[in-house]
């Protein structure tokens, strides 16, 4: 039988231990899932989120697309207070372009990028 460690989440481990001491660090404060205000309702596809995933796949990246995606989730902690990991990084841009091709068909982002490559 596999035993699992409970790990706290980043919330958890971000949080402000004293909320009276600086109002400044308040706004700053590390998110790892976003509130109600962060959610864009124009887009009806949602990536999965904070759960336990069954499926799997295996990309391959360049070393500079790697660094890409490196500097954007760390870009994203440092100047929107989001702790996101790669994955989670790489669900949601592919929720963008998904909903994008849902609504925009052949105008959209991924089909002209497609069609350019």
């Amino acid at each position: 039988m596999p035993r699992r460690v409970n790990l706290p989440a980043a919330d958890d481990l971000f949080r402000p231990t004293d909320p009276a001491a600086d109002p400044a660090s308040r706004e700053r404060r590390v998110r790892a899932v976003p509130t109600a205000q962060d959610v864009d309702d124009d887009i009806r596809r949602r990536p999965s989120g904070r759960v336990r995933h069954d499926e799997k796949i295996t990309i391959y990246v360049t070393a500079d697309e790697l660094l890409d995606l490196e500097h954007a989730r760390l870009e994203l902690r440092r100047h929107h207070g989001l702790a996101v990991d790669r994955g989670r990084l790489v669900r949601e841009a592919v929720a963008l372009v998904l909903a994008d091709l849902d609504q925009h068909g052949h105008d959209s982002m991924l089909v002209q990028r497609l069609f350019e490559a």
